[in-house]
C-alpha cells in the first residue's frame, strides 16, 4: 500500500500549496467549532467539549495569525509588484478587502475566544450561535475568494525565484531555517513583545529616574526636580502617508485594529466615549468596542446610565482609541443610534452569565449606600432568575455612525502624521492631511 495514512503538509518549496493546506486546517477547526455548538446544549462543558475548545483556541490564537501575516506581508505585496493589467485591477479591488476581512475576523474572534476560554476550563458552557455562525460563514467566504482569485494568480504569475522567496519568508515567520540559511530566532509574538518593550523603555527609564516625592510642591512639579512640562516621549516607530491609507475609513480602521491585535497591544479594543448632555458639559469614559462594520462602531451598556441620558438629549459622540505600543490613535465622531433588539439580545446572551446578572442587578451611575448592598442586589437577581437572566429593556447596544474619522501616527519632534476622512453629502469620503 503506497498511500500514506498521515495527513502531511506540503513543504515550503510549494508555498501556495502550504497556504491552501492552512485553509484546510482552518476548515477543520471551523467544523469543530460548529460541532461544539451542537454538543454544548445537551452535554455542557464536558471533557469532549473542553478538548474541542482547547483545539480551536490553540489554532486561532496562533496559527491563523501566521497565515494572515503570510498573505498581508508577503503574498499580496509580491503580487502587487508583479501583477499588470486585469490582474492588477482585480488585486486593487480584492487586497484591501482581504486585509479588512482579516481584521474583522480578528475582532469577531475576540467574542468567541472569551467564551471558549471558559468552556476549555469547564467554568461555563455558553457559546453564541450567532457569533459562531457569522464567523464560520465569513471565514469560509473569505477563503473561497482567495482560492478562486489570489492563489491562481500567484501560481500563474510568480517565477520559481519568487516562489522560493515566498516560501522562505513563510519559513522564517515560523522560526524554520530556509534551506541553506540561518534559523530565524524571532517569532511574531517575540517581535510584538520586542516592539512593545521598545515603546515602553523610554518612559520606564524616565519613571525609574524619578523617585516619588513625599508631597507635591506647587506649580508643575510631579516629583523632586522634575516638571510635568519636561515629561515627553519622542515618537518614531512608523509614518502615515495618504497613499498608504485605504479609501474607506472603516477599512483603514480594520487594518490598524488588526495590526494592534497582532502586536498584542494591551486592550486594543478599549476606547474612550465622550458625550455631551443638555447642560453642555462633556463626559468621557472607557468602554470596549464589540463590533464594527460599514454601519459604524458598536458598544453595549445601560441605556439609563449617565451616557445613556446624555445620548438621549444629544445623540452625538466622539470615540478615541489610543494604541501606545504602535504610537497611534484614532478619533471617530458622529451620531449615535441604538442597535436593534435582536443585536442586543445576541450580544447579551453571548456574555458570561455573571456578567448578564450584573447588567440586571446594577442601576448604572445611580448612588448606592455600600458594596454590601450591591452584592445583595446581585444575589437577589441571581436567585430570582434561576441563573438564566433575561436581557432587561434598558440594556443594549449603541452604534456610532461615523461622520469624521482621523488617523494619527506619532512622529519625531511632534511633527506627527494626521489623515482625516470626512463624510460628504453624497455618501462618499473626502480624505485630507492635517497639520500636527
Amino acid at each position: 500500500m503506497s498511500n500514506s495514512l498521515i495527513d502531511t503538509a506540503p513543504d515550503f518549496g510549494q508555498p501556495i500549496a502550504v497556504l491552501k493546506h492552512c485553509h484546510d486546517r482552518i476548515r477543520k477547526q471551523l467544523a469543530t467549532l460548529g460541532n461544539l455548538l451542537a454538543h454544548l446544549p445537551a452535554h455542557g462543558a464536558d471533557a469532549q467539549a473542553r478538548q474541542a475548545a482547547q483545539a480551536v483556541l490553540k489554532y486561532f490564537n496562533s496559527a491563523a495569525h501566521l497565515h494572515h501575516e503570510d498573505e498581508e506581508q508577503n503574498l499580496l505585496p509580491m503580487l502587487d509588484a508583479t501583477a499588470r493589467g486585469e490582474d492588477a485591477a482585480l488585486l486593487r479591488e480584492l487586497a484591501p478587502r482581504i486585509v479588512a476581512q482579516h481584521a474583522q475576523m480578528d475582532g469577531d474572534w475576540l467574542i468567541i475566544k472569551s467564551q471558549l476560554d471558559k468552556i476549555a476550563t469547564g467554568t461555563d458552557a455558553a457559546l453564541s450561535a450567532g457569533a459562531v455562525e457569522k464567523y464560520v460563514a465569513d471565514y469560509t467566504a473569505h477563503m473561497e475568494t482567495e482560492e478562486q482569485n489570489i492563489a491562481p494568480m500567484a501560481k500563474r504569475l510568480f517565477s520559481p525565484d519568487q516562489m522560493k522567496e515566498l516560501g522562505e519568508a513563510m519559513q522564517r515567520r515560523r522560526g524554520i531555517a530556509p534551506t541553506g540559511g540561518p534559523a530565524a530566532k524571532a517569532t511574531p509574538a517575540g517581535w510584538a513583545a520586542a516592539a512593545a518593550a521598545a515603546a515602553v523603555a523610554p518612559a520606564a527609564a524616565a519613571a525609574a529616574a524619578v523617585a516619588p516625592a513625599a508631597a507635591l510642591p506647587p506649580a508643575t512639579a510631579v516629583a523632586a526636580g522634575v516638571d510635568i512640562a519636561d515629561l515627553r516621549l519622542d515618537y518614531g516607530r512608523a509614518s502615515l502617508d495618504e497613499a498608504d491609507t485605504l479609501a474607506h475609513p472603516v477599512d483603514q480602521f480594520a487594518k490598524w485594529f488588526g495590526e494592534a491585535m497582532k502586536a498584542e497591544v494591551f486592550e486594543a479594543n478599549a476606547m474612550s466615549v465622550a458625550t455631551v448632555g443638555a447642560d453642555g458639559k462633556p463626559s468621557s469614559r472607557i468602554v470596549l468596542i464589540k463590533q464594527y462594520d460599514e454601519r459604524g462602531f458598536t458598544w453595549y451598556t445601560n441605556y439609563e446610565s449617565q451616557k445613556g441620558h446624555q445620548l438621549a438629549q444629544n445623540p452625538q459622540a466622539a470615540l478615541l482609541f489610543f494604541w501606545r505600543e504602535l504610537e497611534r490613535q484614532v478619533r471617530i465622531e458622529g451620531r449615535v443610534e441604538k442597535t436593534s433588539a435582536e443585536d442586543s439580545d445576541k450580544y447579551f446572551y453571548s456574555r458570561p452569565v455573571k456578567s448578564q446578572l450584573a447588567a440586571v442587578a446594577s442601576q448604572q451611575s445611580e448612588h448606592i449606600a455600600s458594596r454590601a448592598e450591591m452584592e445583595a442586589n446581585f444575589a437577589a437577581v441571581e436567585a430570582a432568575s434561576g441563573g438564566q437572566p433575561q436581557r432587561p429593556p434598558h440594556w443594549g447596544g449603541y452604534r456610532l455612525v461615523p461622520e469624521r474619522v482621523e488617523f494619527w501616527q506619532g512622529r519625531r519632534s511632534r511633527f506627527h502624521d494626521r489623515i482625516v476622512y470626512t463624510l460628504q453629502a453624497d455618501g462618499s469620503w473626502k480624505k485630507e492631511r492635517l497639520q500636527p
